[in-house]
């Protein structure tokens, strides 16, 4: 589809040393953006940043799993891509369809911030404190499932918008607590918003969450060598075992499904977990480790506790 009939380096109109960076214009995505902005400058690339407002953004008033999933948040960053009006894409990894279209490439994932999740209120320090029946908002079908194991008795209402609407939402009293991705939260200083840090062993994490991945178009190498300098082997390791397991599930949004790995010297140890929202009290949990040198080995180990999830019963 993007095939191209000359090398890249003498198509008109590139330059390896000015990039244009395609972003969603929410404040989290902003930052992501003018991070990587700042690394390249750094390498002494010239940087500008192209704002979009995609699908994913505009449509608030219902679940993504209900109006085309996560890849909602990517499709118009690729147009930009594909018409040549931006050479690469930020995107949280958490969002980025395990498969993507034909002529493109994930070309760099960043190193990770803080995978897990957080608990986010006003008036109670933990989710313990929750009174019974209390009103908990997220955008996750695998939150819905993960919270349900740890408090069947919380009502959990949806909770769309970008983190600043989210937080007012809570603060507005729409509901007793949030359930966020930490890493967004210390991404714009607000870490001090959150009262709790949930483990993995409490609340998987998703694919990829935490991570930064930069899509490129395939026949862009000169992209591809200007970003290998900002790639981070570990956790680039980690998240492709982890969007294995999700790719294996036939993964969506619409699939209440957490994947999270960590290096632990040589071997990556890799654990996920598989809900069904209409039945409570129904998770299935596998886990497995390897020791792993590539990407290949690390989407392997996550073949492998895909099998295990669909062997205990996931589908």
């Amino acid at each position: 589809m993007l095939a191209s009939t000359s090398p890249p380096e003498l198509q008109a109109g590139y330059d390896v040393s000015q990039f244009t960076i395609a972003t969603r214009e929410s404040r989290l995505a902003l930052w992501q953006a003018e991070h990587v902005k700042a690394l390249l400058e750094q390498r002494g690339h010239q940087v500008s940043l192209l704002g979009m407002t995609t699908k994913g953004d505009q449509i608030l008033d219902r679940s993504l799993s209900k109006v085309g999933g996560k890849g909602l948040f990517v499709k118009e960053l690729e147009v930009a891509l594909e018409e040549g009006r931006a050479d690469l894409a930020v995107h949280s990894l958490k969002d980025v369809p395990m498969d993507l279209p034909a002529g493109f490439d994930l070309a760099c994932v960043m190193e990770r911030e803080d995978p897990r999740d957080a608990f986010v209120a006003n008036r109670y320090a933990r989710l313990s404190e929750l009174p019974q029946g209390a009103v908990v908002g997220t955008s996750s079908l695998r939150r819905v499932v993960l919270l349900r194991a740890l408090r069947p008795d919380l009502k959990i209402e949806p909770l769309r918008g970008n983190l600043d609407t989210r937080l007012r939402k809570l603060d507005d009293g729409q509901y007793d607590g949030i359930v966020l991705a930490s890493a967004g939260l210390k991404r714009l200083g607000l870490a001090a918003r959150i009262r709790q840090v949930f483990e993995p062993s409490e609340m998987l994490p998703a694919a990829g969450q935490g991570a930064l991945g930069i899509e490129i178009r395939a026949d862009r190498p000169d992209v591809q060598a200007a970003l290998a300098p900002l790639a981070h082997q570990g956790t680039w390791l980690c998240v492709a075992a982890e969007r294995a397991v999700s790719r294996a599930m036939g993964g969506s949004c619409s699939m209440p499904l957490a994947a999270h790995a960590r290096l632990d010297g040589e071997y990556l140890q890799l654990a996920a977990a598989w809900g069904d929202p209409d039945v409570p009290g129904m998770l299935v949990r596998a886990q497995s480790a390897e020791v792993i040198a590539d990407l290949a080995q690390a989407a392997r180990l996550g073949e492998e506790v895909a099998a295990r999830l669909r062997a205990g019963g996931a589908h």
